[in-house]
């Protein structure tokens, strides 16, 4: 009798028990304050549409992360801009200068409306196939604001169509840009060819007439060119990745991250890691570095990862994304 009533006991455990299993996914909802946006320097500073968005449906209670995506009409989002939402995010909302960014990283027309689409992507796990909400439809037009200008050089075999690039957020001359110079020479130029080029014309200044501009030793560097003064300058900085989550690294070795020069102040980097820890870290210094809080990033499998790390803007503090491949 007593062995039945155990065997019951464990058959009832076990027909209570309750699995979370994912689902295929629903899709969540999404919502446009506005179907058509027109923009120009009087609203950079002033919210021109916001999204709001419902969570996808994959069985049971998870970590949705949602990604918003936009593309031209009728792309089908073969290429689309992509846009990581904060976790439990219900709505984003643009200012006129950011909205303007993402519309001008489209490519599309600043003379005339463009109809744009936009989507949510979700996805609780890189096992589960993502799901996509709606399509909504908003008829864009961006303006010029954003500028940029090249930088042709030796790092790059001197070639203006290929060149890396530094911006101009607000379109005031100034531009700015982190380039993985070589040791060698380089010039900046206006444009992608070489019709008007400026180089080195001494004491911090650039001439049309200047020779090639020295970068002296090898290694990323900051880029500040300013037209309105035609002066530059050229200072070491770069964020890395150190930690025993790092092959080869074991805290003693740096590995360099890529600058995004899109204005976001974002870097990136894709590569092979071991289950362990690591940190970023400015300019191979521990005076400045960035981890999970007080703690290291913590790598809990092998596997390939893209590391994307977005600075504030006093250039020291951010937040990061470690997401396996």
């Amino acid at each position: 009798m007593a062995l039945s009533l155990i065997a019951l006991s464990l058959w009832s455990c076990k027909k209570d028990e309750t699995k979370a299993i994912a689902t295929s996914g629903t899709g969540g909802a999404l919502q446009t304050s506005a179907t058509s946006v027109v923009l120009d320097k009087s609203k950079l500073t002033s919210t021109v549409v916001t999204f709001t968005l419902t969570d996808a449906n994959f069985g049971y209670q998870a970590a949705v992360s949602n990604v918003l995506q936009m593309a031209v009409k009728g792309t089908n989002f073969a290429t689309p801009k992509e846009t990581i939402l904060d976790a439990k995010a219900a709505t984003k909302a643009y200012n006129g200068l950011d909205f303007n960014n993402l519309l001008l990283s489209l490519g599309i027309p600043t003379t005339s409306n463009t109809d744009v689409e936009i989507r949510i992507k979700s996805s609780i796990s890189t096992a589960t196939s993502p799901v996509y909400s709606n399509v909504v439809s908003i008829s864009a037009r961006p303006f010029p604001l954003t500028a940029w200008i090249y930088v042709p050089g030796n790092y790059q075999g001197w070639n203006p169509a290929t060149a890396d690039s530094l911006i101009s957020a607000t379109g005031n001359g100034v531009y700015t840009g982190i380039i993985a110079f070589d040791g060698d020479k380089f010039k900046i130029a206006p444009a992608k060819n070489w019709n008007v080029s400026y180089g080195d014309g001494g004491n911090g200044k650039i001439s049309t007439t200047g020779a090639d501009i020295n970068s002296v030793t090898a290694g990323a560097k900051q880029l500040v060119v300013d037209l309105n003064a035609n002066t530059f300058t050229l200072t070491p900085l770069v964020w890395s990745i150190i930690g025993n989550a790092v092959p080869g690294s074991n805290w003693s070795v740096d590995t360099d991250m890529k600058f995004i020069n899109d204005g976001k102040n974002t870097w990136t980097i894709t590569t092979p890691l071991t289950a362990g820890e690591l940190k970023f870290r400015l300019n191979h210094d521990w005076g400045t570095s960035i981890g999970d809080g007080a703690n290291n990033v913590v790598i809990a499998s092998a596997g390939t990862y893209k590391l994307t790390l977005t600075l504030n803007a006093d250039g020291k503090t951010g937040s990061f994304t470690a997401v396996k491949q």
